[in-house]
């Protein structure tokens, strides 16, 4: 059995190439916090992602492509979106804040460690069980 083809291998790794995709999104904004009239972006929330991917799933399962299965890389690219939690913005109409981008750095990064140990167990999990039927 391809680890791929389990949902939850599928899920944590979607949920790892979304939070590569953040991560990318807010050094831009970073490597942009002095351009005058920048406007901070973000990703468009891993649920709505999620349901997009659940939405191409179904429609290849009809027409009876690879079962239905769908992963990040098989879907539309990461949809970004100007932030619509920024905390100021400065005369020279750039809403890039700092502070908030490094937050929102450590937290994706946090994120990441987190699924791709998640990830990990599960894969040492299988591994325990395939090699205790032997």
């Amino acid at each position: 059995m391809n680890s791929d083809q389990l949902s939850f291998f599928r899920l944590a790794s979607d949920r790892m190439e979304w939070l590569s995709a953040r991560q990318k999104v807010i050094a831009e904004n970073i490597a942009n916090g002095d351009t005058p009239g920048y406007r901070a972006r973000d990703v468009a929330p891993f649920e709505n992602y999620v349901q997009t991917v659940s939405e191409a799933a179904g429609a290849r399962g009809v027409s009876g492509e690879q079962g239905g299965a769908a992963s990040f890389s098989d879907a539309m690219p990461v949809d970004t979106v100007d932030s619509p939690d920024s905390w100021s913005g400065n005369l020279s109409g750039n809403t890039v804040v700092l502070e908030q981008q490094t937050v929102k750095a450590g937290e994706t990064a946090v994120q990441y460690r987190l699924a791709a140990n998640l990830y990990r167990k599960a894969h040492d999990l299988l591994n325990i069980a395939a090699s205790e039927g032997k």
